[in-house]
């Protein structure tokens, strides 16, 4: 009853906090105003931390910062809940999420997206669309931006496995910058599908970086092993510690 209860209040003060925001940012939208918008973005990140930690009663730990440079570089991380992209707003100064292109005609969320050059990918573009999303990547780059993907292209729950996307491999192949590898268990506390939020402790926890320089199948089987591994033993972790299934 006391979790039914907390998980619900959750989603309630979630949703306020964003439709809060998203208001908040509509002038600088109106006005083209990129760094107002950029701040929001991380108000809101480190606002929804904070309903998870006094609601819900989740903790949100980022493990492994030393493993990121401090130029860019590509961030390949497991996606397992919203959080997984809320919380780079903040960790990252303007960080240039690779998201798919549908999102971009999300109202009002959709323009925020734009606004902070974030990187549409049509899935089903092809040679063309991955050659748009090389271009704005390298754009990314030049201003000293982390480019963010979520490799397997698509949340998975605990335990699931999906394959790991090529466009990874081509962002990984073409910016030759470091990739840092990284796992997360938010699964357990935010589902891909479900409302309830049981008590525990999400983590974030960066890997060593891959520096550049490996071919491509050599790159894909390192970043899905140093994953995959580290998420197996996350995920243990998080079910012994917290009594999760």
């Amino acid at each position: 009853m006391i979790l039914a209860v907390r998980s619900l209040l959750f989603q309630a003060a979630f949703y306020g906090w964003s439709t809060l925001l998203a208001l908040c940012s509509l002038l600088p939208l109106a006005l083209g105003k990129q760094r107002p918008i950029v701040a929001i973005g991380k108000l809101w990140s480190r606002g929804i931390d904070r309903l998870l930690k006094t609601v819900a009663g989740i903790d949100c730990v980022i493990e492994g910062r030393e493993h990121i440079p401090d130029g860019p570089a590509l961030i390949a991380a497991k996606h397992q809940s919203l959080w997984d992209t809320a919380v780079v707003l903040a960790l990252f100064d303007m960080p240039a999420i690779v998201m798919k292109q549908e999102l971009h005609r999300v109202p009002i969320y959709g323009a925020l997206t734009k606004a902070q050059e974030m990187i549409a990918v049509d899935r089903d573009g092809g040679a063309r669309a991955l050659k748009q999303m090389l271009g704005q990547a390298r754009e990314a780059v030049k201003r000293g931006r982390h480019i963010v993907i979520f490799p397997q292209g698509t949340r998975t729950r605990p335990g699931e496995t999906a394959p790991y996307q090529p466009g990874v491999a081509a962002l990984y192949q073409n910016l030759k910058i470091p990739c840092v590898p990284a796992a997360v268990n938010s699964g357990f506390f935010w589902p891909k599908h479900g409302w309830k939020r049981p008590p525990g402790r999400i983590v974030l926890r960066f890997l060593p970086p891959i520096p550049p320089g490996l071919g491509r199948d050599a790159f894909m089987t390192e970043l899905e092993t140093r994953i995959e591994t580290e998420n197996a033993k996350l995920e243990a972790d998080t079910r012994r510690e917290f009594g999760l299934r």
